[in-house]
């Protein structure tokens, strides 16, 4: 099991105290865990079905929990969805952003966070594959803060890859060009990708090829 999939199973979990602290309360921990343990079934859920349709009664219902004890974890709907939001963040990140920052930066840091996305999407993380690309659409147009948490997580990675192309084409490895529209581009890609896999295409390696016939072509050295 990944470090990623310690994470998101609840394993691993630490507890605060008011003041924010790492305590050993029993209490606590349980809350913690308990917390972790319908998180997972949140992302879970909302990679397949959207953010959209998590309810603190299905979860409840789903997990053999009273739906007060959801409710006591997080308040509300929108509580609720914001934290799947930053905990399917979290295993992101571990999955794919971490392993990529032992690679130079620049064309071979990108290439590895090409890589480590396309084994997130390939071998899904998550039962519905990408978890931004199940979400975006359905909140594009709904003001609030799980709109501006999904926001923020693709920004991020998008500004990531541009990073990384802005340090490869600054330092000559590659040709000139706009690290933001490349990024948007590349990024652009990869859903379609995650998209293909998730149809079923039946030229699922063609598909990966694409993207990395894609990618080094934005990564061409000068001439």
């Amino acid at each position: 099991m990944s470090e990623g999939e310690r994470r998101i199973a609840g394993y691993d979990v630490v507890a605060r105290d008011g003041n924010g602290a790492v305590t050993s309360d029993r209490r606590l921990l349980r809350g913690a865990r308990s917390r972790q343990t319908v998180l997972r079934h949140a992302v879970d859920l909302a990679s397949l079905d959207g953010l959209a349709g998590l309810s603190l009664g299905r979860l409840a219902g789903d997990l053999g929990i009273s739906k007060s004890g959801v409710q006591t974890l997080f308040g509300s709907k929108e509580n609720l969805q914001t934290a799947a939001v930053a905990c399917a963040r979290e295993v992101f990140d571990d999955e794919v952003v971490r392993p990529a920052r032992s690679a130079p930066r620049g064309a071979a840091r990108l290439r590895a966070l090409t890589e480590s996305w396309i084994e997130y999407a390939r071998a899904p993380l998550f039962p519905g594959g990408c978890f931004w690309a199940a979400n975006l659409a359905d909140f594009d147009s709904r003001p609030g803060p799980v709109r501006d948490a999904l926001f923020r997580c693709q920004r991020d990675w998008r500004a990531l890859l541009a990073a990384e192309l802005r340090h490869a084409s600054d330092s000559g490895e590659i040709a000139e060009l706009d690290p933001d529209l490349t990024a948007f581009q590349l990024d652009a890609v990869l859903i379609a990708a995650n998209t293909a896999l998730r149809l079923g295409d039946e030229e699922g390696e063609e598909v990966v090829g694409r993207v990395r016939r894609v990618r080094e072509a934005f990564l061409a050295p000068p001439r």
